[in-house]
């Protein structure tokens, strides 16, 4: 008994120099630093003006791939991230909102890289599962492009 308290002991020992001497970061695997998407906060097409009502309302509500009303409105079918994030986005006024976690920082207008929407929907997002879940793709690089575009563009009711 005695011998293996003492070999506690050692290892106890070993491992406090290791640590001390910076030896014990070399035993974790390099995997390099946290890659992000890169993101900028300009319109990719400033001569074209990306519409709400007839751009932005399909892809949040009818994009097969993306759908964001089947979980996020309080009459959805599976209203899970209504419940959990309380963000609504069956209305204009309702997204803008925002929700429980992320308050107003859905969207910041002329802040795509900042807006947790966008975040949540690009590829990487920064905490929790990429939008929508359970479902891949979400949504295309086109659409990204054009939610991006719109924030950008002020996130206007147009």
């Amino acid at each position: 008994m005695r011998t293996f308290f003492r070999l506690q002991l050692a290892a106890l020992a070993l491992i406090g120099v290791g640590s001390a001497t910076g030896c014990i970061d070399s035993l974790e695997p390099d995997v390099g630093p946290l890659i992000r998407e890169s993101c900028f906060d300009e319109d990719s097409n400033p001569d074209v003006a990306v519409s709400y009502s007839e751009q932005i309302v399909p892809l949040l509500f009818e994009t097969p791939t993306a759908g964001c009303l089947e979980c996020h409105a309080p009459n959805a079918p599976t209203p899970e991230g209504y419940l959990i994030s309380g963000l609504d986005v069956s209305s204009y006024n309702a997204l803008r909102s925002g929700g429980n976690i992320a308050g107003t920082s859905v969207i910041i207008p002329g802040q795509p890289c900042e807006s947790i929407l966008l975040q949540k929907t690009a590829a990487g997002p920064p905490f929790g599962g990429r939008m929508t879940l359970n479902r891949r793709p979400v949504l295309s690089d086109e659409q990204t492009q054009l939610l991006h575009d719109w924030i950008v563009e002020g996130a206007q009711n147009n």
